[in-house]
């Protein structure tokens, strides 16, 4: 996102603020490589900026309090963060991954990112005296902001909106689209305190409301008790690419509720999660209804060749089997050992991907039952749902297709119908599914899929619960109970995990901006 032909200015120079021709500027927070920025605090810079200024971050812990004032925020709907940028069109950029810190501990705290029960702040008191949490870096209905190469941590979930490392807010819980444009890369987002699930972590990257066009790439996220990521409530519409993403150790690695339209998620890795990737309709929450992949405008993805512009492709998806992730409402209900879960979804394409060691399905295709209440006066049959007696709302999964996929070593629980992928549908009279040219040794359940079902879009005459695949479903995800034998992972203890070395920083962190006394030339002085 470069800022064009820029005038160059001198690498000796100790101002803080550059100017380009093009009229965006570098506005230095901290010291690097023994120059001082004018701003000590991310606030400051974000706060300063206008559409096409760069705010560029030295390393450092950086304790930030945007938050702290409650003066004219909404923490009940996600406006309030350590960051608040309300400016559109700025970029936000560490000078490296792993040592720009936006941290949510106590400031003086020791180390980074600690895990000290007596260093975490969770945020204001309520008016019912529980404490609201906190999020990290919060882009507040501003288009086209870019977030590149940092850390944020320990930003902890309470009564309000919060618990969320880095989000695009768009205006959550509003059903309208009040943000165009975003990206990020080289982020990492976790948490190392856990202390219940009402203020645990919640969401990592993260984005609502938002339309396109967007991209994430390398992107890293652990330690969460919905997702490490998260794409909604943005009305298929939504427009992003998400490349090089790794996300492991939360309930969910990826979760999107009510999210369509051009959504392609590719060469990335889902591991040790407890369901290492899960989109689905929701008629109460993330509005509005129903998760649906088909490409805008009734047009043709260049990927499929088909309507769908939903893709899952080149990703490995594996060890999804974890029970001691943080688990918490929606998400915890996950089944634990499945590597990928479209529940409820329409018009999603699942294709030339890898699914391995996931100990109870490597894929499946289910519905999403849903006895919430309706947000903003959605209606069940008008989002495409049924209702049904015990389960409420019920989304059957329609018109998706599970393509060229390699499955290995999946469905080692041994419970009746665990399986390299499964489906089931309540109900006849939809769009069926489509399976073809998968890799997949212990086959489906219900049987022979490839065979009944080899193209998508038939209208189907009845519901097919797969036989024993219901029933066991219901059981790992707790829904209903256990058939006499089943045997899937109990949570013993939470368990939260350090980050991986070695996450790679972005190569030339000057790249595209203004020069200014730590990048002349485009390149680091």
């Amino acid at each position: 996102m470069g800022t064009g032909m820029l005038a160059a200015c001198s690498s000796s120079s100790t101002s803080s603020t550059t100017t380009g021709s093009s009229g965006g500027r570098a506005l230095l927070v901290g010291t690097f490589r023994g120059h001082a920025g004018r701003y000590k605090t991310i606030q400051a810079a974000v706060d300063a900026a206008k559409p096409g200024d760069w705010v560029l971050v030295a390393p450092g812990d950086y304790h930030e309090t945007a938050d702290g004032s409650g003066a004219g925020l909404d923490p009940a709907d996600g406006y309030a963060g350590g960051v608040i940028i309300t400016t559109s069109g700025i970029h936000v950029r560490g000078m490296n991954r792993s040592t720009v810190i936006v941290d949510g501990t106590k400031a003086g705290s020791s180390g980074s990112c600690s895990a000290d029960p007596s260093q975490q702040t969770f945020g204001s008191t309520d008016s019912s005296g529980k404490t609201v949490g906190r999020n990290g870096i919060v882009v507040w209905k501003a288009d086209n902001v870019s977030i590149d190469n940092l850390t944020a941590c320990n930003f902890l979930g309470g009564s309000g909106d919060s618990g969320n490392e880095i989000w695009w807010n768009g205006g959550a819980s509003s059903g309208e689209i009040s943000m165009h444009g975003y990206s990020g890369s080289y982020l990492t987002a976790t948490s190392t305190y856990y202390g219940n699930e009402a203020t645990a972590a919640t969401y990592g990257i993260f984005a609502s409301n938002a339309a396109g066009p967007a991209e994430w790439n390398q992107t890293y996220a652990s330690n969460f008790n919905d997702s490490g990521m998260y794409v909604g409530a943005c009305k298929q519409v939504c427009g992003i690419t998400i490349n090089h993403a790794w996300m492991e150790y939360s309930a969910l690695g990826y979760s999107g509720t009510n999210s369509g339209g051009a959504i392609v998620v590719e060469n990335s890795q889902f591991d040790n999660n407890q369901d290492g990737f899960d989109t689905n309709t929701q008629i109460h929450g993330d509005p509005t209804a129903p998760q649906n992949g088909a490409c805008p405008n009734n047009g043709i993805s260049p990927i499929t060749h088909s309507h769908s512009c939903w893709v899952f492709l080149h990703n490995n998806v594996h060890d999804n089997n974890n029970p001691n992730a943080p688990r918490s409402g929606n998400a915890s209900l996950g089944p634990v050992g499945t590597g990928m879960t479209v529940s409820g979804g329409r018009n999603d394409t699942v294709m030339d991907n890898s699914f391995s060691d996931n100990g109870a399905w490597g894929f499946l295709m289910i519905p999403f039952p849903d006895s919430g209440t309706p947000d903003l006066g959605q209606s069940c049959s008008g989002t495409g749902g049924i209702q049904t007696p015990g389960l409420g709302c019920v989304y059957d999964p329609m018109n998706d297709a599970l393509l060229h996929n390699n499955f290995t070593h999946n469905g080692y629980f041994g419970n009746p119908s665990n399986s390299d992928y499964g489906q089931i549908t309540l109900n006849g009279g939809q769009p069926q599914n489509c399976f073809s040219g998968n890799t997949a040794p212990i086959g489906s359940a219900p049987p022979n899929l490839e065979q009944l079902q080899p193209t998508c879009g038939k209208i189907t005459n009845a519901a097919n619960t797969g036989g024993p695949l219901l029933n066991q479903v219901l059981c790992d995800t707790g829904f209903g109970a256990c058939p006499a034998g089943a045997a899937y992972p109990q949570p013993t203890g939470v368990v939260m995990h350090p980050l991986p070395s070695g996450l790679p920083t972005m190569p030339d962190p000057c790249s595209g901006v203004p020069d200014n006394a730590w990048c002349s030339g485009g390149k680091p002085v």
